[in-house]
């Protein structure tokens, strides 16, 4: 095991992997932000190095001050944590090359599913079901473009091979708007991303986004960890997410689950991965594979009783998966609520002071943040303050806890999208389960403030 790991990252995550590293007696060196100089984590760590000003490219995306700090501090290993370089593969490159170990994915991983053509045919081979599309890029040929929209059939999708994140997308419902679509959407990729390449999918009409968590060690072990339903969203991203995913039968499930596991083997993959779907008629679609930990692993870590984060240490410090798939039980129904600095209505970022925090409580309830009452929230970064993470027994039960802990918690200073999540928690129809990824969008469109 390592002696002491750096944590390349900010925010909850930061607090996450470093409760992580001193539950397994690992030092932690956090670096930060001037802006973030007051964080939580910062005051717990082992050692906290200022890498920066506040802009994330001179501080947190800045591979040289990461690297030297883990340098001058005598870490053995970084973690990435999720956003900002997690899926960098020049980055897992660069920290490998160094002599450090990187608590992820091999380099040759992280690029051959940072690019989502490449990743596509990773998953056909592999026998994972994809959403019906182009092989690879478009071609440059309008006649062609054109001729592989009609074998999918309208509507369809133009992706940036590079994009992620919601970013990189048309919907296109004409032949006459084809064409120009591409173009844009090239253009836009080619700023974006660096990588002009599109590629084009069947475009679903109301899927649900279901994602499979797996985890795989360098010694040819894979396993999944059940699956999350992420469908309540808003352009691309989510705002919840629970485990299991309601109404969706189980052998239908473990299928796709022993398919993603054993894509895993195939590819040689090493630590914790999201495989995401789109889930609609009883079918599974492939879309993009995440290759680090997500934002949500908690609810799955409270369904399954496995410490995600300290598996990812375990796996990179060359240790063995210690369970099979037959060690995997889901219990009960966990749901997470995301508690963003912003306008619940409008969206707009709400930084600054908060004056008054207090977390719920009470049995089944996890509160993941590094908040607290008269921390200045800064407007450089994600909006994402905490998140609110309950377990049940039941669905219902879990339902009730995450309605009673919105109940309870405060945030004065600053908005929070936690008026949101209360409606949500009532709305008959998220109640009901099994909501698809517009329904967010639609309900936001009744309920106009």
């Amino acid at each position: 095991m390592f002696k002491k790991i750096l944590i390349a990252n900010r925010g909850e995550i930061a607090l996450r992997i470093q409760r992580a590293c001193r539950e397994l007696g690992v030092k932690s060196v956090v670096v930060y932000s001037e802006a973030d100089r007051d964080a939580k984590y910062v005051k717990l760590a082992d050692e906290a190095v200022c890498i920066g000003p506040a802009a994330s490219a001179q501080s947190y995306l800045s591979m040289p001050a990461i690297i030297a700090t883990a340098e001058v501090t005598d870490a053995e290993a970084i973690h990435p944590g999720y956003g900002f370089l997690s899926e960098n593969a020049d980055f897992a490159e660069r920290v490998e090359r160094s002599g450090f170990t990187f608590i992820g994915p091999t380099p040759e991983s992280i690029r051959m599913m940072g690019d989502k053509v490449s990743a596509k045919q990773a998953m056909i081979r592999a026998g994972v079901p994809c959403v019906p599309g182009s092989e690879g890029a478009l071609p440059e040929d309008p006649k062609e473009i054109i001729k592989i929209a009609r074998s999918i059939g309208y509507p369809v999708i133009i992706k940036a091979a590079g994009g992620g994140g919601g970013r990189g997308m048309r919907v296109v419902h004409t032949e006459a708007a084809l064409v120009n679509a591409v173009q844009m959407t090239r253009t836009e990729a080619g700023a974006a991303f660096g990588n002009p390449q599109v590629y084009m999918e069947k475009f679903l009409e109301n899927p649900r986004h279901i994602e499979i968590q797996v985890l795989a060690d360098e010694h040819k072990s894979a396993v999944w960890l059940g699956e999350r339903d992420c469908s309540m969203q808003r352009r691309h991203q989510k705002i919840l997410e629970e485990a299991p995913a309601p109404g969706i039968p189980r052998r239908i499930i473990e299928k796709i689950g022993d398919r993603c596991a054993a894509a895993c083997r195939k590819m040689n993959y090493r630590g914790a991965g999201t495989f995401e779907f789109l889930y609609e008629n009883g079918e599974f679609y492939f879309i993009e594979m995440n290759t680090r930990v997500q934002v949500e692993h908690p609810v799955t870590e409270l369904v399954t009783g496995i410490d995600i984060v300290q598996m990812q240490i375990k796996v990179a410090a060359g240790e063995k998966l210690p369970f099979t798939q037959r060690n995997i039980t889901m219990r009960g129904h966990a749901i997470e609520c995301r508690i963003n600095a912003e306008d619940p209505f409008k969206f707009t970022p709400s930084p600054g002071r908060i004056t008054m925090w207090h977390a719920p409580g009470g049995p089944g309830v996890r509160v993941d943040s590094h908040v607290y009452t008269n921390y200045v929230v800064p407007p450089h970064y994600d909006s994402m303050i905490g998140k609110i993470i309950v377990h049940g027994d039941t669905r219902e039960q879990a339902l009730a806890r995450m309605r009673i802990a919105l109940s309870e918690t405060v945030v004065e200073g600053i908005l929070t999208n936690i008026p949101l999540h209360r409606e949500l928690m009532v709305d008959a129809k998220f109640v009901e389960g099994g909501t698809n990824i517009h329904y967010l969008e639609g309900w936001m469109s009744q309920h106009k403030r």
